[in-house]
């Protein structure tokens, strides 16, 4: 490998991910560089155009990082860089795969790859189905802001004997989820049918699908969440770096969770 474009490529990173512009000190030391080495990587990097030099002896990242961004997000479709890693999580669980995307209080199935087993969830490509009651719908809520659950009246709907009734026991299972980086749905939609999935993010940190399996009880209970939770994070997280997601790099935002309503 090219230890010097590497070398470059990390400063630039680390650069576009502070929250202020760094001085060569300050950066050499965050990156364990020597002062001359970040000085001379940060000079190639302005003469690249992609960092700028500041007052005060600083260095911030130029527009050129957005615009290149920008160009490669206008070619990404969520669908169709999912395919493989849905194709991935199929061969894995043996399960129907869905992908979902959130539409005021319902989720739509962008993508969904079925089951191999005759008997199966069904569902159909840009179906609806009740966010609060899904896998998908509730894993997108719990990335939401406050607003997302405005959509709601309260009582919430109720599909099965198992459906979130009120929209402050909705709100205790988002925290949930957050906590456990994925979701689940034990018969709330339909009540053979049970779910699991995780959120997938872009570039910016912004959830923009969900991504998990779905099958009939009989088959899922057993062992359920422990035997799929951790191969759908994990396709989950490869996908969304696969959109350009870096955790490193969005960690400063930090998110706002949902407020009890008044």
């Amino acid at each position: 490998m090219d230890r010097t474009l590497l070398k470059g490529l990390r400063v630039l990173e680390h650069l576009a991910g502070r929250p202020a512009p760094g001085g060569v000190s300050e950066l050499a030391r965050e990156l364990d560089m020597t002062k001359s080495n970040a000085h001379r990587t940060l000079q190639t990097l302005v003469a690249a155009g992609f960092v700028r030099a500041m007052p005060g002896g600083t260095y911030d990242c130029t527009l050129k990082v957005f615009e290149l961004a920008g160009q490669v997000l206008g070619r990404l479709d969520v669908r169709q860089v999912a395919e493989p890693f849905m194709r991935t999580l199929a061969d894995a669980t043996l399960e129907t795969i869905h992908l979902a995307v959130l539409d005021g209080a319902e989720v739509i199935y962008l993508h969904k790859i079925e089951s191999p087993h005759p008997v199966r969830a069904y569902s159909s490509i840009g179906g609806r189905a009740p966010a609060h009651c899904v896998a998908s719908g509730k894993a997108l809520l719990a990335y939401q802001q406050d607003e997302a659950l405005r959509v709601f009246s309260d009582p919430l709907a109720v599909f099965t004997p198992n459906s979130i009734s009120t929209l402050g026991r909705l709100r205790e299972e988002l925290a949930q989820i957050r906590d456990a980086g994925f979701a689940v749905n034990r018969g709330e939609w339909r009540e053979s049918v049970w779910g699991l999935a995780a959120i997938v993010k872009d570039g910016t940190g912004a959830p923009v699908a969900a991504i998990g399996i779905s099958g009939p009880v009989d088959r899922l209970q057993d062992s359920f969440p422990a035997r799929y939770r951790d191969v759908v994070m994990r396709t989950a997280v490869d996908l969304s770096r696969a959109l350009g997601h870096n955790p490193a790099l969005v960690s400063a935002r930090a998110f706002n969770p949902p407020k009890p309503m008044a």
